[in-house]
């Protein structure tokens, strides 16, 4: 079951690029400045196939090759997301900065990946927040900045993803965002989100911290169980063709 999920997700990645004309051009895979979304889903359904694979496949066979591949990757998945855990809460700071260069990057790239595009829109909406820090990070972009050479009409504005909502509208407003930068800061705070994406971020985890923690608890308690399936398996067949 589970390797027909990653082959889903593999067929929705590389459809996405097929419409996006990657994969009559390769080469264009490195051209994006930002993160491309499509990797998610590439990753994920490429992983889920292979320990899919490999456990059902070793199990119906009772092929230990592969029961053992499965238990040493889904141990080595345990171990990095482990690592990572550890390093995210002692390089508090480390981590800050690396998420606002990656949040900054994508601000550039915002115009050159519509996937891209929709994924900074849907964080900026969920989270209520604008830039990595605030809304004058957009100067980063060609379209948005401020500068006098600038002649996009986006000049000193911000994406409609970074506008307050009014719950009477029933259609989004996509020019809610422009010359919003151009106002004070007080009239600002009226029409567009001021604070950062990377602050708001760091509240969300706060108030939802018993939630995340039992998520992450959670996948690795099934991990384990995964490997010690796995292995148990192993033991049981090697017994009894040790017994033939």
């Amino acid at each position: 079951m589970v390797q027909f999920l990653g082959i889903a997700f593999l067929g929705i990645g590389l459809w996405a690029w097929n419409e996006k004309g990657v994969l009559s051009n390769i080469s264009s895979i490195t051209d994006l400045g930002g993160f491309d979304p499509v990797w998610l889903f590439l990753v994920v359904g490429g992983v889920m196939f292979i320990l899919g694979f490999a456990g059902c496949i070793g199990a119906l066979r009772e092929n230990t090759f592969l029961l053992k591949f499965f238990s040493v990757f889904l141990g080595i998945i345990f171990f990095l997301e482990l690592t990572a855990g550890v390093l995210a809460f002692v390089f508090k700071d480390w981590i800050k900065d690396q998420l606002y260069f990656f949040i900054n990057n994508n601000i550039r790239a915002y115009r050159d990946d519509i996937d891209l595009q929709n994924l900074i829109d849907f964080t900026q909406e969920y989270w209520q927040c604008c830039g990595a820090f605030g809304a004058d990070d957009w100067n980063l972009n060609i379209y948005f900045n401020c500068t006098d050479s600038n002649a996009s009409r986006e000049r000193c504005g911000v994406p409609f993803s970074c506008c307050t909502k009014d719950p009477a509208e029933d259609v989004i407003n996509t020019q809610c965002g422009y010359d919003a930068r151009q106002k004070p800061e007080v009239d600002q705070q009226i029409v567009i989100y001021t604070k950062g994406c990377v602050p708001q971020f760091e509240k969300w985890l706060q108030d939802n911290l018993t939630i995340v923690a039992g998520i992450f608890i959670g996948i690795a308690l099934l991990q384990i169980f995964g490997i010690c399936l796995a292995q148990n398996l192993v033991s049981d067949i090697e017994a009894v063709r040790a017994s033939w």
